[in-house]
């Protein structure tokens, strides 16, 4: 079964890269420096690890805004300051799923309630995308990074 994993778009955090770090701290999102070594930074529009030295904004996000399912849900997000495109792309796992340790999988109905989940390293990731979405009672999927629970991803059926 093919699947579309999609990044967010770049435009609505456009105006944050123009802010001063005061202004960013007022808003709750920081600036942080990619190490040269070290913690690694994953955009959310890019689907890429921040490349050592180059920045990126760091902010809450809220990735499951459905207010009427107990799922709703926000968390903390990097974008990187050079993306401009985001990742859209058709059965091709994105550099920061396929290199990930562990990775939450969540399946949601057309209801946004979660129906499934499980917790694998990226190089697994992929049969249980085709898993999970194979059930009729799927609408869409999530990735996060299962250590700190971070939204990473949406994935749904082609």
């Amino acid at each position: 079964m093919s699947f579309r994993i999609s990044g967010l778009p770049v435009t609505p955090f456009q105006p944050l890269f123009a802010l001063d770090d005061a202004a960013l701290l007022a808003q709750g999102a920081r600036r942080c420096l990619a190490p040269m070594a070290g913690a690694r930074m994953p955009c959310r529009v890019s689907l890429r690890y921040t490349p050592a030295g180059e920045t990126a904004i760091l902010l809450a996000y809220r990735h499951q805004p459905s207010p009427h399912s107990p799922f709703r849900a926000s968390g903390p997000i990097f974008v990187r300051e050079t993306a401009r495109e985001t990742f859209d792309r058709i059965d091709e796992l994105p550099e920061v799923l396929a290199q990930s340790s562990a990775l939450s999988l969540r399946a949601y109905d057309g209801e946004d309630m979660m129906v499934d989940a499980d917790v694998l390293p990226g190089s697994a990731v992929a049969p249980a995308i085709e898993r999970m979405l194979a059930r009729q009672d799927v609408a869409y999927l999530h990735a996060h990074f299962a250590p700190r629970g971070c939204y990473l991803a949406r994935i749904d059926r082609v």
